[in-house]
């Protein structure tokens, strides 16, 4: 008789209990959108050292550090820095000391004496979505040694993408 009076109990309360949860289900979508960019532009100076008279040529490289977009194509462009001898002229570079002494040099993007670097229509790469570091090679040709001291120029780095 208690099995009895169990299994109806059982069975009632079974009866009375909520029918088994139902899922529903939906969907999202996670979205960027890319553009071409470039970021992170640094460059390091560049420095002929200490020389003496300027009998022969001085090389040196530097380089630029660029981040830009996969597949992005850019251009990196350098100025004729602040002190060419003649206005915006890339290829009459100089390095001043004082109010008017002067050591030429010019830039390159190539090898030291190669293709000079310009600001107009620079050096053409494609991005690869990391930095990517490019040789600056500078060359100071022999010529007149002008008074001891230090010389510097201040080269503006332009990045076109």
């Amino acid at each position: 008789m208690k099995a009895i009076a169990a299994a109806l109990l059982v069975t009632g309360l079974a009866a009375s209990l909520p029918a088994a949860a139902t899922d529903i289900t939906t969907t999202f979508q996670a979205k960027i959108v890319i553009v071409d960019a470039c970021t992170a532009l640094s460059a390091n100076d560049l420095d002929f050292g200490t020389q003496g008279v300027l009998g022969s040529t001085v090389d040196q490289s530097s380089t630029l550090s660029v981040t830009c977009t996969s597949g992005a194509s850019y251009s990196i462009k350098l100025s004729a820095g602040a002190n060419p001898s003649t206005a915006g002229d890339v290829n009459t570079r100089r390095m001043k000391h004082g109010t008017s002494d002067y050591v030429s040099y010019n830039l390159y993007s190539d090898s030291p004496g190669g293709t000079v670097w310009d600001n107009t229509t620079g050096v053409s790469r494609t991005g690869t979505g990391s930095a990517e570091t490019v040789t600056v090679y500078g060359r100071v040709p022999a010529q007149a040694t002008p008074p001891a001291g230090s010389y510097a120029d201040t080269v503006t780095v332009t990045v076109t993408y």
